[in-house]
């Protein structure tokens, strides 16, 4: 029996601005993601790409279409569904986002400590960092960091929760041959040891080599790349 999509949007739209001068931005946009399944999404700036992640994070709340992430319907879905479907996604953002008062260890830690002893927590997330090629960094401070490994130790805080779904946005596009490499093995072990269904927006062809399918957003719609 084949599995529900991790990810099934249909006919989804998106506009900013106000009544008179909405931009419209995403229009009739169609996408299934399986289990398991890596699909990377492309397309120019500005064109919609972070959008998409956010409105499949519950980040931002739907407009028009049928959104269904791990089997919720987010339109409508209410603040503390919004974060239940959360707790299920590693969010893998541009930006590394660490605390810059915790080390590598703690900032990966921080990220199960709601469901996780913190001895547990802090031996899962040092092996974690291991396995990214940080063993000799999971004391440091952000600060002692470079910006690959910072976004290394942002993606060993995402993967530590064995996240159902990862949302990526340009997760190696600032990262040298070396970094990027490691971000994207983890990244595709997740979804082939645990069926972590995988979505990536990204202008990084790099990555593409991790891909089931490759889109490109334009026009709003999404079509083959």
């Amino acid at each position: 029996m084949s599995m529900s999509p991790a990810i099934l949007a249909r006919e989804i739209g998106f506009s900013y601005g106000a009544s008179r001068v909405r931009g419209r931005i995403l229009r009739s946009l169609n996408l299934s993601v399986a289990p398991g399944e890596v699909v990377v999404v492309t397309g120019a700036s500005g064109v919609g790409k972070t959008t998409l992640l956010t409105l499949c994070g519950a980040l931002r709340s739907m407009q028009e279409g049928v959104l269904h992430v791990l089997g919720r319907n987010l339109r409508g879905l209410s603040i503390a569904g919004q974060c239940e479907v959360r707790s299920l996604i590693g969010f893998i953002f541009q930006s590394h986002n660490l605390i810059d008062a915790l080390t590598a260890t703690q900032n990966v830690v921080m990220s199960v400590l709601d469901r996780t002893p913190i001895d547990e927590a802090s031996r899962r997330a040092a092996a974690k960092l291991v396995s990214l090629g940080l063993a000799a960094e999971v004391e440091a401070f952000p600060e002692e960091l470079s910006g690959g490994e910072k976004q290394r130790v942002a993606v060993a805080r995402a993967l530590i929760r064995e996240p159902k779904l990862i949302l990526a946005d340009e997760p190696t596009a600032s990262l040298d041959d070396e970094s990027a490499g490691m971000v994207k093995e983890a990244i595709a072990q997740a979804a082939r040891t645990t069926s972590c269904a995988v979505l990536v927006v990204t202008h990084d062809a790099r990555i593409f080599d991790i891909a089931d399918r490759v889109l490109r957003l334009a026009d709003g719609m999404l079509v083959e790349a």
